[in-house]
């Protein structure tokens, strides 16, 4: 974790030769940047990252960069090649920051780059963080990286460093800004086979703990319009005469739901609030034991612009709602922001987190693998084609058309009821 210092804070106004102002020595400190308080923190960040894994680390947290043995890191691959990602926490880190959540800030952040590379069929190696902040707090930025350590053990890469910044003046006070950067491993043949879904693959859905850290602008938006007090227990929860924890089956517009309460005692801040899920070692998992078509890491746009990123032309994939259990948020959220169907599904994962596309016959071993890798999974859908055309083929549910994420046009898909 390197140090950068930066000075955005003018100068206060007034003459520069008379007052308190011209008594105060001059100096990095008097502008707003701490360099003895920033030495100490770093060797307290330097103890953090040696407990993530260390296999192959030839130079961590002090020097100018990382270092890592590759062959020592990522052991046999018959031709390596490097799978890398890059991400942040979004607006989600305004509700931390607010709640002093900031551990779950570090997880989030490995946890959104770290499901994109093994998505992409990578396995983890090492990660990286950014993390600034308008003045330095060494208890926020200690506990920040505690939970970027947390998220770097359940992921099995090695935190081998990062930047930590003062930038007096950018940032608003209480705030930060975090980003993080994960570098993973696979075969070559394999990254150039591609991870994309078949016609006839069944569709094994992983469970989110809640919203991620996606869809924030909007949360934030409805808690606003609501006047929702974060500190009061969840308005959301139980059905009639269901006890805590257990699911209740409602039917919502044309779909079925099931919507499954948060935790007695949970307030509404932290039923929102909750960690994101790391999926790697389920995806890794379940790649070792059977032949994995496709991994989607359900992020921002949701199924529809995640889902399809993975489908062929010619092809849909066809979600069953209701054969996964719901977290309860999404339906409080739906009916305080007067959502519709259509934008909740376009903007949050609905209790999804991660989707496997596998063959009909590994569809039992896939399940168990994720489960045993502590993920609840569900038999959420399957793959439909080839030789669909959008224009021409009957619509069984809510059709989405045309991810925001792709590249190339691909497949397509529809949410129905079961």
């Amino acid at each position: 974790m390197g140090l950068e210092e930066d000075t955005m804070e003018p100068p206060a106004e007034g003459a520069p030769h008379g007052g308190a102002r011209a008594r105060e020595a001059p100096g990095y400190r008097a502008a707003g940047v701490d360099l003895e308080g920033k030495r100490a923190l770093v060797q307290q960040l330097a103890r953090i990252a040696r407990t993530t894994p260390q296999a192959g680390v030839l130079q961590g947290i002090g020097g100018f960069a990382g270092a890592l043995a590759l062959a020592d890191a990522a052991g046999a691959f018959e031709d390596p090649v490097l799978v890398a990602g890059a991400d942040g926490v979004g607006t989600k880190l305004e509700l931390l920051a607010r709640l002093g959540r900031h551990r779950v800030a570090g997880v989030d952040c490995v946890a959104m780059c770290v499901n994109d590379v093994v998505a992409a069929g990578g396995r983890p190696l090492f990660f990286l963080d950014y993390l600034a902040m308008s003045r330095l707090d060494p208890e926020v930025a200690s506990e920040v990286v505690e939970g970027v350590a947390e998220g770097c053990r359940e992921a099995g890469c090695t935190l081998l460093g990062g930047e930590t910044a003062e930038m007096p003046g950018f940032y608003g006070a209480g705030m930060y800004e975090l980003a993080g950067f994960c570098v993973g491993v696979a075969d070559r043949a394999a990254i150039e086979r591609g991870m994309m879904a078949r016609p006839g693959d069944v569709l094994v859905g992983l469970g989110s703990s809640g919203l991620h850290s996606n869809g924030f602008s909007l949360v934030r938006r409805i808690l606003e319009q609501a006047g929702a007090d974060l500190g009061a227990p969840a308005p959301f929860g139980q059905g009639p005469g269901a006890p805590p924890g257990t699911s209740t089956l409602r039917e919502h517009g044309s779909l079925g739901e099931r919507s499954v309460p948060p935790p007695p005692g949970i307030t509404l801040g932290e039923a929102l609030t909750q960690p994101t899920r790391i999926y790697a070692r389920a995806a890794l998992a379940m790649g070792a034991a059977v032949e994995v078509h496709a991994l989607a890491h359900i992020t921002g746009g949701g199924l529809p612009d995640n889902l399809s990123r993975v489908l062929p032309a010619g092809t849909r994939a066809v979600v069953e709602r209701g054969s996964w259990p719901e977290p309860a948020v999404f339906r409080w959220l739906e009916e305080t922001g007067r959502l519709s169907e259509t934008e909740m599904f376009r903007v949050f994962n609905m209790g999804l987190g991660m989707v496997a596309a596998v063959a009909p016959a590994d569809v039992e071993a896939a399940v168990a693998l994720a489960t045993a890798a502590g993920h609840a999974a569900w038999v959420v859908g399957r793959v439909e084609g080839p030789g669909l055309d959008p224009a021409t083929t009957l619509s069984r549910g809510i059709r989405f058309t045309a991810s925001a994420k792709q590249a190339q046009t691909g497949g397509w898909v529809e949410i129905v009821g079961r």
